[in-house]
């Protein structure tokens, strides 16, 4: 691009972030001219985390383990960033060298009414085992028809494999068989570590703190320019030859309408959707609401546009099931070391080595985990925070017979002690906590039933100064529901854009590795 062009990204989460990092550092651009649009006050996207201004207690949606070999390019991205706690190193090794302090092994990965049941056991029947083996060679085009429980057998969802598998991923049974493929292949090389998630990485703190904070300094210190408040509304769109060009933006600041005219050499690159639309937060006294008809900016820009190209994906396959996609996370904050000592004594895991504890035969699938203390940065010494969600808040839970998603933090806390049996313990715990629930509408959707188009291309052929980011472009291969997914569509829409000739990290294929292979093969006979 010529000096003075500039590039405006839609959207100001890790997706976007990413992108204006590699205009930036392969790009050459100068910062002044990569504006970034955002709708809330909040740069961060999912990746948020924050204590509650005057309260104690802390809001998280979600806590997510990362593996350095499928997340290259993540680790590539985070390489070339500076550490803020140690100028030394850059990010990549502070989080590393972290892990190599506080190593993940999880000793109770099922708990049931208080004791630790088996999970190295698979408990596979033969014809899963097979209709496994046999999904590995079968082309997406074949099964883009087939929801999971489409192609496995009722039994297959009752097996330890499926549990681990749908509590680490979030994966239902009705989501797309295309998308479980994709990660099967994905972490075929750890498939064996289902039962421990020992290879799994964290970062140092909440992924706020530890690569959104970061991040955004980077990207300040180099001028660019962040637009919160500001609502993008549509494109307008001209011909240029056979292809059109994005010409126009309109979008809303305070509440008055703009707009801006693109140069020739201009671009765009829009985050399409959101998985964390219309987030609801309810109170340790109180449910959240499910805002289930309320229009959601991202979702409708994409409608929007979605009309005036037909290579722009269709966002109805992904956001007009609720029903589907949605489930309810939660945060506790506790301001004494009750609950965390009597989960290290169950368990076994000090806090930030467990990895997560599902509990077998819960009503809600309820899983929780409990990160290294301090989760945030500044976070107080009398203050200890985990993070657990459930994937069926519809249904009565085992103990707190009201649905999930009708229960206020207090109730979840009741149903969580009754898992852990901890009622003994269970007046002290409530005195101590704050639980605050949260309602996802959209969280799963990026796994919802789709066929090749659903999904448009990071590089629609339609417009040439275009690009498509995040959970619902098309990455071949890649995972969704991943930061690795996100920043690697980032890195895609930037080096064709700009046509930079330099080589994104391939994504990782552990099972042409014949070793891989009969780890895997071994272990889904466990």
């Amino acid at each position: 691009m010529k000096n003075n062009n500039k590039v405006y990204l839609v959207g100001g989460g890790i997706a976007s972030l990413s992108a204006a990092f590699f205009l930036l550092k392969d790009g050459k651009m100068a910062g002044k001219d990569i504006i970034i649009f955002e709708n809330s006050k909040k740069i961060g996207g999912s990746l948020d985390g924050e204590k509650k201004l005057n309260e104690d207690f802390y809001i998280i949606r979600g806590h997510r383990l990362m593996e350095e070999s499928v997340y290259e390019a993540t680790f590539n991205l985070l390489s070339q960033l500076p550490s803020l706690e140690n100028p030394q190193q850059n990010l990549k090794e502070e989080v590393l060298d972290f892990n190599q302090k506080v190593k993940i092994f999880a000793k109770a990965r099922f708990i049931l009414r208080g004791v630790i049941v088996d999970a190295y056991s698979l408990s596979l029947s033969g014809r899963d085992r097979l209709n496994l083996l046999y999904l590995l060679f079968k082309t997406e085009k074949s099964i883009q028809t087939l929801r999971i429980n489409e192609y496995f057998s009722v039994d297959f969802f009752k097996s330890n494999f499926w549990l681990e598998f749908c509590t680490i991923f979030a994966f239902q049974p009705w989501h797309s068989l295309i998308e479980f493929r994709r990660y099967i292949l994905n972490i075929f090389h750890l498939i064996d570590f289902l039962d421990t998630l020992s290879c799994g990485v964290s970062t140092p703190y909440c992924q706020y703190d530890s690569i959104i904070v970061p991040l955004m300094d980077y990207l300040k210190k180099r001028q660019v320019n962040f637009k919160k408040n500001c609502l993008v509304e549509d494109l307008d769109f001209i011909k240029d030859g056979k292809a059109s060009r994005v010409k126009k933006i309109y979008y809303q600041e305070q509440k008055i309408k703009k707009e801006i005219v693109l140069n020739f050499e201009d671009a765009v690159i829009v985050t399409l959707g959101s998985m964390t639309a219309n987030s609801s937060f309810g109170s340790h006294e109180k449910a959240p609401e499910l805002k289930k008809d309320l229009p959601s900016p991202a979702w409708s820009f994409w409608e929007k546009i979605s009309q005036k190209q037909t290579d722009f994906g269709n966002p109805t396959v992904f956001n007009d099931h609720i029903n589907r996609s949605k489930w309810e996370s939660f945060s506790i904050t506790f301001n004494n070391p009750l609950f965390f000592d009597l989960m290290e004594k169950l368990t076994g895991n000090k806090a930030g080595t467990d990895g997560g504890s599902t509990f077998k035969n819960s009503n809600w699938n309820l899983s929780i985990t409990l990160p290294y203390q301090p989760h945030f940065k500044n976070q107080p010494k009398n203050l200890q925070v985990c993070w657990g969600y459930g994937m069926t808040p519809d249904v009565k839970g085992n103990f707190v017979k009201k649905k999930m998603s009708e229960c206020s933090g207090e109730d979840i806390l009741a149903e969580l002690c009754g898992h852990l049996k901890f009622e003994k313990y269970q007046k002290q715990i409530q005195a101590s906590a704050i639980c605050i629930p949260y309602m996802m509408p959209y969280i799963t959707s990026q796994f919802s039933l789709r066929k090749k188009g659903d999904r448009p291309l990071v590089i629609p052929k339609s417009v040439k100064n275009l690009a498509f980011i995040g959970q619902f472009c098309e990455v071949p291969n890649g995972i969704v529901f991943t930061i690795e997914y996100s920043i690697r569509s980032a890195q895609i829409a930037v080096y064709s854009l700009l046509n930079i000739k330099k080589k994104i990290p391939p994504i990782y294929k552990g099972y042409y590795n014949l070793k891989n292979i009969y780890k895997a093969i071994k272990t889904v006979f466990r």
